[in-house]
């Protein structure tokens, strides 16, 4: 994710909303569904959850601000679509972290090869 110098602005505040988005278990949920099932209406989605329609509609909402799923008018139905773009960004911030904790594991391996065995008692 890109961030503007100051950490402030248009692509901090998307980050933002990614990552907030993405702290919400049914949000994920979400994902998921849609990750594993294609694009689907409201209400094959509101069928995994018990919840009210409108209370899973906010949850839709904040995917969509995020850019996490777009919503394609079809009649009566709107059909919701993984946008996977977003995630994408968010992998790329994590990976510094993902080196900096394969290394340290790396550095225990490395700790406990160099230990003597324990003798059997």
């Amino acid at each position: 994710m890109t961030t503007t110098r100051a950490g402030t602005g248009a692509t901090a505040d998307a980050a933002d909303r990614v990552f907030a988005a993405l702290a919400n278990a049914t949000r994920r949920e979400v994902l998921r569904l849609l990750r594993d099932g294609g694009p689907q209406p409201v209400q094959a989605l509101a069928d995994h959850f018990d919840m009210r329609r409108p209370s899973l509609s906010e949850h839709l909402k904040v995917l969509r601000d995020a850019g996490l799923v777009s919503e394609q008018r079809c009649g009566r139905q709107r059909i919701y679509r993984l946008e996977a773009a977003p995630l994408a960004d968010v992998q790329d911030w994590l990976h510094p972290y993902e080196r900096f904790w394969r290394e340290r594991m790396r550095g225990l391996g490395d700790l406990l090869d160099r230990m003597p065995d324990d003798e059997p008692t």
